[in-house]
């Protein structure tokens, strides 16, 4: 049996891409320093799968930014106001990913979404109806030919073309007026590839387990039908993930694909598939059994018996990751502050490397039970226990329905609180963080190595919190923010101050571009053993007699973006965090502030990839839990929430139901595309749709934000909208926040004024 993954974690064990990256767009190293470095990079992992025994080493699989980009790039899919810019190649593909402003002209970046059910981001394909489609550049191909010259084969991996439609926008066409455009560029893709000796192409269809249509089906069967009448010797993965395949295994295995690649992790239906209508023994079964996505070591018995019962129905298979490896961290071995015994249950992006060599081994052993190495496994398996908190599960087991019913009403509590806050009409306020700067981060990281104390370090902060609130308030909004400078990460910070979760020094796991996140662990029962953010929100509201916004992050986003326990299932474990964050909202409460926001941004993260699942595996139990989080504050405290780079369009009753006060969404790189779902679903929470894309360092002008406005106040009444920016400031630079901000607040006094004549 041999061996495979789908992809490695492209940012290095010290977040090396990050750092170039960012140091290029400063101009403080040149272009060729930064394709120099990133070669070395590429070249260390081609090294580090090809030692550790991999048969199948990707290619192509590193990004400056994101695959999906990447191939839009390569497929010539560049929307004429980035061609218009005249920029060489590498800052072209920058512009389309952050925007750009400065000589060559003003254009904003490519919409952001989340990919599938991950806290990655990719970049949204814009086709425009004169796009041509076309093989440009050679990244594949060179990327190929750099790790055969390091004495490395290679297998290159391209995001497939139907995935590739289906993510993209259109401006009037549809994917199916594009479908042989695309597949006649992929065949020339496979030829180049097929003459310079490639053995293998990856094609990455993870669309293929959402939902189907049969227009679907037929849009995906006439794409393969021209590339794989076309491919000659060179052989083609068909490689899924994130699911199963139910609507369209049949046609997979009666296509001429060498080799097909399911999740048998999250591919509910992946082995029923496979038992049911077989395997065609001219094809390779690539077969995801081990954990792309979470971080628990794998269970070699378990998983030795999963393969046997495969060998029944399957006569070729390769081990493999059930996703890419870009969503796990790179390496366990610098974390030195974890202890053996928990250290052990682990297994990051290297380490799965090795559990595919080590299940490889064991399938080929007559007596795989007298190894050393299942031995050592099964004892890992079977020491791990973890201690119940008795008080949890005695305040879940008391729970009703009431407990996550808000009283009053929200239109009635709309009444009390415009009252009781007495805001104009268009409120501003930001979303919660502002740039950390680099002062920011080394008062920290001083305080955590020790360098100053606790009282040294909350003096810094006071500052920071006194200097944030001035500058609020010399701009003119309407509900502050105290910055958030105590706070590395809006999950990280909470799990670090809950029970029930480890954490790593260098787990970090790439989010979008040069964004990256340390997600933390959950190892047991999680509860708050005493108050996180009352003493920094409290102080902040005593600065002001403006409303002050505390800010929280939600039960649904904590699980989310941490690594969830595998003993027990999600609600479970959202309910106790929901528990958590409730004791903290009533002491904010208590402490004074009229206004709590609970962060949602990843409620839609786990929603299953088939609507048909939403409700009953998640939905049902996402919103109570949302809703137990704030439920039994007084009708006087508005409750806000934050929502980010996703498609809503489709759960907008969902979040309606969240009963939230106000809500605020990314919309600005969507071009507001969830106000017309909003107004068609008479959405009743109040909302401040992004007005600019603080993702991006371009400064948007008065004149653009207040047509924005606009276009706001002509889907939703005046009466529920909200200004503000679509997310929070913290990766963002003080020079163009503070600029962006003055022209928001100018935007919105100017439209107050004409509204008022």
């Amino acid at each position: 049996m041999t061996t495979s993954i789908i992809g490695y974690p492209r940012i290095g064990g010290e977040r090396e891409l990050k750092f170039w990256t960012e140091a290029y767009f400063k101009n403080k190293i040149s272009q060729e320093e930064l394709l120099k470095n990133v070669a070395t990079l590429r070249l260390k992992n081609w090294k580090k799968e090809q030692s550790s025994g991999l048969d199948f080493i990707p290619s192509n699989d590193f990004s400056f930014y994101d695959t999906v980009l990447d191939t839009a790039v390569l497929l010539n899919v560049i929307p004429k106001r980035f061609r218009d810019l005249e920029l060489d190649a590498l800052d072209t593909y920058f512009a389309l990913a952050k925007g750009y402003q400065g000589e060559a002209g003003d254009v904003k970046a490519l919409p952001m979404k989340k990919w599938f059910n991950t806290n990655y981001h990719y970049l949204v394909p814009e086709i425009e109806d004169n796009t041509t489609f076309a093989l440009k550049g050679s990244k594949i191909i060179d990327e190929f030919l750099e790790a055969k010259e390091a004495g490395i084969s290679t297998k290159p991996v391209l995001v497939g073309p139907f995935t590739f439609l289906k993510l993209a926008s259109y401006e009037t066409k549809e994917a199916k007026d594009f479908a042989n455009d695309i597949a006649n560029v992929y065949v020339k893709i496979l030829q180049t590839l097929e003459k310079n000796k490639v053995a293998w192409i990856e094609l990455d269809e993870p669309a293929l387990v959402k939902d189907l249509t049969e227009e679907d089906i037929t849009l995906f069967k006439k794409i393969y039908s021209v590339i794989l009448s076309n491919k000659g010797s060179l052989k083609v993965l068909l490689q899924t993930y994130f699911g199963d395949v139910r609507d369209i295994y049949q046609e997979l295995i009666a296509l001429d694909f060498d080799g097909l690649g399911l999740d048998f992790i999250e591919g509910k239906q992946s082995f029923d598939l496979v038992k049911k209508f077989g395997f065609p023994e001219d094809k390779v079964l690539f077969a995801g059994l081990v954990n792309g996505k979470n971080i628990w070591k794998n269970d070699y018995e378990k998983t030795l018996s999963k393969v046997a019962e495969l060998e029944q129905s399957v006569s070729k298979i390769v081990l493999s990751s059930s996703c890419s490896l870009l969503h796990v961290p790179v390496s366990l071995e610098k974390e030195d502050k974890l202890t053996d015994d928990i250290k052990e249950n682990f297994a990051f992006a290297k380490e799965k490397l090795q559990e595919l060599q080590d299940l490889d081994e064991l399938i080929t052993l007559q007596n795989p039970a007298d190894s050393s190495v299942l031995k050592d496994n099964q004892k890992i398996h079977q020491n791990l226990k973890r201690s119940v908190d008795e008080k949890v599960k005695t305040r879940i087991n008391a729970l009703t329905k009431e407990d996550t019913i808000r009283q009053p009403a929200r239109a009635e509590r709309f009444k009390i609180q415009q009252d009781y806050l007495k805001l104009p009409i268009l409120p501003t306020t930001t979303i919660g963080s502002f740039p950390q700067t680099a002062e920011v981060r080394q008062n920290r990281k001083k305080y955590r190595t020790g360098e100053i104390s606790k009282e040294d370090y909350g003096a810094h902060l006071k500052e920071d919190f006194q200097e944030v609130i001035r500058l609020q308030e010399n701009l003119g909004f309407d509900v502050l923010v105290h910055g958030e400078f105590e706070r590395n990460d809006m999950v990280e910070y909470f799990g670090e101050n809950l029970k029930g979760y480890v954490f790593t020094r260098f787990a970090w796991v790439q989010s979008y571009g040069t964004r990256c996140v340390k997600p933390p662990i959950i190892f047991a029962d999680v509860s708050r053993e005493r108050p996180i953010t009352v003493e920094t929100s409290a102080y902040a509201r005593s600065l002001t007699e403006k409303p002050m916004k505390a800010m929280l992050t939600g039960p649904i986003t904590i699980l989310n973006w941490s690594f969830p326990r595998e003993d027990i299932d999600l609600q479970t474990q959202s309910t106790q965090i929901a528990l958590a964050i409730r004791d903290e909202v009533l002491d904010l409460e208590a402490a004074g502030l009229p206004i709590i926001q609970i962060d949602e941004a990843a409620l839609r993260e786990k929603l299953p990839l088939r609507k048909t699942d939403w409700y009953s595996e998640y939905l049902e139990w996402a919103i109570p839990t949302f809703r137990l989080s704030h439920s039994a504050v007084k009708a006087t405290t508005q409750i806000h929430t934050h929502m980010c780079y996703s498609e809503f369009e489709d759960i907008i009753r969902a979040i309606d139901d969240l009963d939230a006060d106000v809500i605020s969404f990314e919309a600005s790189r969507s071009s507001l595309e969830i106000l017309d779902s909003l107004q068609a679903e008479h959405f009743e929470t109040a909302v401040g749709p992004g007005v600019y894309d603080i993702h991006s360092p371009r400064v948007p002008s008065v004149e653009e934000i207040e047509n924005v406005i606009h276009r706001i106040l002509k889907k939703i009444p005046l009466e529920k909208v909200w200004i503000n920016p679509d997310c929070g400031l913290k990766t963002r630079r003080n020079e163009e926040t503070v600029a962006s901000l003055k022209n928001l607040i100018e935007a919105t006094t100017n439209v107050r004024k004409k509204l008022e004549k």
